[in-house]
């Protein structure tokens, strides 16, 4: 197996470019378990520790700048006003020792659905800006998952940066486990209100055999939000209303049966998750609504 550590980001893509099959490798979270059974054995290893500017983050009018690498622990510490459902995903994630190395472009490298990080990039709406020696593009993060475990980079392309909408209104992130540390997601839920738009965005991970959102769902609430008023009088929603958009957030559910636990159980575990999320939700955006009114 072959080890390259380049200096820079424009080594970096030169290395994977000479060595398209090479896996990339910052935190090490994901490959180094594959690597220690002997799941995978990859031709070579591309270490980008040594490139700062994948660990770097800015905060812009409508954006956050996330290097691919930022640790999960920075962003919950940094930017949890700004990135809340993210930074609630990065609390699930695996044990402190994880949480200091793993970081969102591993999530998006791996495209595993039992990703921590998906439902919320889902949520708030992300892009994903992948470079080459041939020039740099961005993915929106609906069209990044093709399949499982697998993603829209060509091969000779690596993640540099994650780019995120900053909240404008509350955000919510959940997951079932058999545990409450170091596990692997049975199922995962995000949900993100988008007051600016008045349309509510969702994410759903490890049940189906890519993250995806609850399309139905959000167009069902997106409706009954604007047809019943709520945006502006900060109503709270009828149990009629989070009944069904928890119904079709299940239905959207695509999952198999493995040791974590029954497709059956992973659907109806992600229709609690999208009715409690939802309250608790626009809860927030009630308060915050409330707040203005009096002002």
């Amino acid at each position: 197996m072959d080890f390259l550590r380049p200096a820079s980001w424009e080594d970096a893509l030169a290395a994977k470019a000479e060595h398209p099959t090479a896996v990339p490798i910052a935190g090490g979270t994901d490959i180094m378990v594959e690597i220690n059974f002997d799941h995978r054995r990859p031709a070579g290893l591309l270490d980008l520790n040594r490139i700062p500017e994948l660990r770097a983050w800015a905060v812009g009018e409508e954006y956050v700048q996330l290097g691919a690498s930022v640790p999960y622990a920075h962003i919950m510490e940094h930017l949890r006003a700004e990135l809340p459902g993210l930074a609630l995903a990065s609390h699930t994630v695996a044990s402190p020792q994880i949480r200091n190395r793993g970081g969102v472009g591993g999530n998006l490298g791996t495209a595993s659905p039992a990703g921590d990080a998906h439902p919320a990039l889902l949520a708030a709406g992300a892009e994903v800006e992948v470079e080459s020696v041939r020039g740099s593009r961005r993915i929106p993060i609906d069209a990044f998952y093709t399949g499982v475990k697998r993603n829209a980079l060509a091969p000779d392309e690596l993640i540099k940066w994650v780019h995120v909408k900053k909240a404008g209104g509350p955000q919510q992130y959940g997951k079932v486990g058999t545990r409450n540390a170091m596990v692997i997601a049975v199922c995962a839920f995000g949900l993100a209100l988008h007051p600016g738009t008045r349309t509510v965005r969702t994410g759903i991970g490890s049940a189906a055999p890519t993250p995806v959102r609850a399309h139905d769902a959000e167009l069902f609430l997106n409706a009954a939000l604007e047809e019943g008023g709520f945006w502006d009088s900060g109503e709270t929603i009828t149990p009629s209303i989070a009944a069904q958009f928890a119904q079709l957030a299940s239905a959207a559910c695509n999952p198999i049966d493995d040791v974590r636990g029954t497709a059956k159980y992973r659907r109806h575990a992600v229709g609690v998750l999208a009715r409690r999320q939802l309250g608790w939700a626009w809860e927030q955006y009630r308060a915050g609504h409330s707040l203005e009114g009096a002002a």
